[in-house]
């Protein structure tokens, strides 16, 4: 369940109206670039899935890996980097989803996650779900377990927590 995370929304900028009218992007650049609040934010994540055994953390292009690299590296699991379709130079799996303004496609190695591994999704925002829900389909089409998801931002009200339902969700602020 996120927190009150009042410290991150101070370091978020807001963008109205990017990348459409009526969406207002909430950009991580700030929180990036201040050293104890990208620290902390790293910290509040590998902390929030502390004791859960985890051997593989994904990261969805491109602000996701930002923050999944460096949870990964403190959880002592390997990271994987899920990339949008044609980015990947090897044989992928690949999903079609929906975002708030349009469609998209994801893909995946074929070889990163093996059947009964455990996997751990981070990413910077959790909006209406589509990318975490396209996400956790790639991991178990290649036979992983999805064991939580985590987020720096939520934006409630958009049915993203809803559309996960099942899976154990960690947001350090909420919207």
């Amino acid at each position: 369940m996120a927190t009150n995370g009042q410290w991150i929304t101070e370091l978020v900028r807001d963008i109205p109206d990017y990348p459409t009218p009526g969406v207002t992007f909430r950009d991580i650049t700030p929180l990036l670039g201040d050293a104890d609040g990208f620290h902390r934010c790293i910290s509040e994540l590998v902390e929030r899935f502390d004791g859960l055994e985890v051997d593989r953390v994904l990261g969805m292009e491109a602000r996701g890996f930002i923050v999944a690299a460096p949870v990964a590296y403190c959880m002592n699991a390997s990271f994987i980097p899920v990339r949008k379709a044609g980015k990947l130079p090897w044989a992928v799996v690949r999903e079609e989803y929906s975002l708030e303004y349009g469609r998209d496609k994801l893909e995946m190695h074929r070889d990163a996650i093996h059947p009964g591994e455990r996997i751990l999704v981070v990413d910077d925002v959790l909006a209406t779900g589509g990318t975490a829900e396209a996400t956790c389909r790639l991991v178990e089409a290649l036979g992983g377990s999805v064991v939580g998801l985590g987020f720096l931002l939520e934006l409630g009200g958009l049915g993203g927590r809803e559309r996960l339902a099942g899976h154990r969700i960690e947001s350090l602020a909420l919207y």
